[in-house]
């Protein structure tokens, strides 16, 4: 049954009842990103690891030159990206100190090795993980499924390759 005819069924104040048991389950249906623990957090908990990409493909889908938007912010490019990352594949140790991003996982479980971490982070499909400055780490696809993330970023020097 809709939500239409249920509010005309149980009337106003049924309805506003309804619709907020609604709200409330659709947002307890949404998944968060993996976090670290908050007696886990510390920053230098992790230092750099010198790993390589394996099995990665970055695909950028679009961009945005920034200077010549309204908001004018002058070298800097808004990416969109797509990464897909096979069974055992790795991102490879990076910075956000200068490139904010959003990361999304579409499909699969990856580990985050944080630099800010004690321990790994397990992000699942449906996450959503900001990146900021004074985030440093890599990432592994430690089960059998191939890992796709969505990547938003600002991204100031174009021939910045980091993943």
């Amino acid at each position: 049954m809709s939500m239409q005819i249920a509010a005309q069924r149980i009337g106003r104040s049924g309805a506003a009842f309804a619709l907020t048991i609604a709200t409330t389950l659709l947002a307890a249906s949404v998944a968060h990103a993996g976090e670290c623990p908050a007696d886990k957090i510390k920053a230098g908990a992790r230092e750099m690891v010198d790993v390589k990409a394996v099995g990665v493909t970055d695909v950028t889908l679009g961009a945005i030159d920034l200077a010549k938007q309204p908001a004018a912010i002058k070298d800097r490019e808004l990416r969109f990206r797509k990464l897909t990352i096979a069974p055992g594949g790795i991102v490879p140790w990076h910075s956000h100190d200068d490139r904010p991003a959003l990361i999304f996982v579409q499909q699969g479980e990856i580990i985050e090795y944080a630099s800010n971490c004690a321990e790994p982070i397990l992000h699942k499909a449906g996450d959503i993980r900001p990146e900021v400055f004074g985030t440093s780490h890599w990432w592994k696809n430690d089960g059998k499924e191939t890992v796709i993330l969505y990547v938003g970023d600002v991204r100031k020097d174009p021939h910045d390759h980091n993943m």
